[in-house]
């Protein structure tokens, strides 16, 4: 018969053998969802990277008072109005002569982008001096020609199998060793608005849109959010049914999916009130409304960290219960405040469907000058390109994918760093 000594022996010896099981099941977890975020991550990265570079192609452009369709002294308005066009072909057509089949022309001018003609407007519009000169001149290479000098057409399938026929592939050897293909980094993607092609779609009018909306969501969820925490914390009577159901609705909103925020901003802002569609002013309000409940509860967790012996203190040396609030306890909680006030622009920041609800949705090439302007954001943007048949498509989404968690990190990291400036140990 065993004794009791061993009977505790043999228990804990099953108990340290759970616990270490435990302990592996736990570091296990930790290390496979390490490694699902470094696949993930490698993935975005490996295709977004090619984004940051587009391929060029040097033109020698006459841009001769004929060609163009004006003359030596033509106005502003008549250089705007130009043919450019045929400045571009002419030199595709000096460059590679001899091409008259009507299928050969067509992929001649495929080389470029159509931003070509764009470029030389901009250029002369610029210097209308140019006129009547020869101009060696940079330009976009068309999005298949782009992906082709990326590596991701290979030239030794069928040609009913590829983008780019043999003849192009003659084409492009020719000027590769003249040395008029090169390839640069991508300013476009940074300094201009979306477009149907990809060789010429940018980030820029979503950046800008979401600049605004996250300006409206700040300007609107802060000061309310903060101070609804105030009143609930310190004001608000206790043990009382409209506060209490006040709290719990507050909490239940945290934890609603995000489309029907987007739901109620299109039947209440738009429906109801007429605001306009697709604008960061609407779309700030559904994010404020989204993000409220995060920074009230945030706000409430701070105020709360705060000893009741800075209120005693304040109280008994005479200060008022609204000085007291205002002049001791919120300035101590204000770097929490500010912690979960950034989280929730950060996920404000990264949604994508209350605002598609409410017509965010829209192709938008100009960047928005105010709130009311016609806008995207940048997750939208990521929404359509992934939905773009295209494959140069692809890859810009990745790079947007790239923007857009550098400043959700970046965000993040803000909030961690004042978390550990501004802490104080009670």
């Amino acid at each position: 018969m065993s004794t009791t000594t061993e009977k505790v022996k043999a228990t804990l010896g099953k108990r340290y053998a759970k616990e270490k099981r435990f302990r592996f099941y736990g570091l296990a977890s930790i290390a496979l969802s390490l490694l699902f975020l470094v696949i993930l991550l490698t993935d975005i990265v490996g295709k977004g990277l090619p984004a940051f570079s587009s391929t060029y192609i040097k033109l020698d452009v006459q841009l001769d008072a004929p060609t163009l369709g004006v003359s030596t002294d033509a106005t502003p308005e008549q250089l705007r109005m130009a043919n450019y066009n045929t400045a571009v072909l002419n030199s595709l057509n000096t460059l590679l002569p001899g091409v008259t089949d009507r299928k050969e022309k067509k992929a001649l001018k495929g080389l470029v982008s159509g931003d070509a003609q764009y470029e030389l407007q901009r250029m002369v519009m610029d210097d209308p001096q140019l006129i009547g000169t020869t101009q060696s001149v940079w330009v976009l290479a068309d999005d298949d020609i782009d992906v082709y000098y990326k590596g991701n057409i290979d030239r030794t399938l069928p040609e009913g199998d590829r983008r780019i026929k043999d003849f192009q592939l003659v084409w492009l050897d020719k000027l590769e060793a003249e040395g008029r293909i090169d390839s640069k980094f991508n300013t476009t993607f940074f300094t201009r608005g979306d477009s149907r092609e990809p060789e010429e779609a940018g980030i820029l009018s979503a950046l800008v849109g979401s600049f605004y909306t996250l300006l409206v969501t700040l300007s609107l969820s802060f000061p309310i959010g903060v101070a609804a925490a105030l009143y609930l914390e310190e004001f608000a009577p206790k043990n009382n049914f409209w506060v209490d159901l006040i709290e719990v609705n507050i909490n239940n909103l945290a934890a609603v999916p995000s489309i029907v925020f987007g739901l109620l901003g299109l039947a209440v802002f738009i429906q109801l009130f007429g605001l306009p569609r697709s604008a960061p002013l609407i779309g700030g309000l559904v994010l404020t409304l989204m993000t409220l409940p995060t920074i009230i509860i945030a706000s409430r967790a701070a105020l709360r960290s705060v000893p009741p012996s800075i209120r005693e203190g304040a109280l008994g040396i005479g200060a008022s219960k609204t000085q007291t609030v205002f002049q001791n306890v919120l300035p101590l909680a204000m770097p929490g405040i500010l912690t979960g006030t950034i989280i929730g622009m950060a996920h404000a920041l990264g949604e994508t469907a209350p605002l598609l609800m409410i017509g965010m949705i829209a192709f938008i090439m100009d960047v928005p000058d105010s709130v009311t302007s016609p806008s995207t954001v940048l997750p939208v943007q990521i929404y359509l390109w992934a939905d773009s048949p295209e494959r140069a498509f692809t890859e810009r989404t990745s790079a947007a994918i790239m923007v857009l968690l550098t400043f959700l990190v970046s965000m993040n990291l803000i909030a961690v760093i004042l978390r550990k400036r501004f802490e104080r140990r009670w």
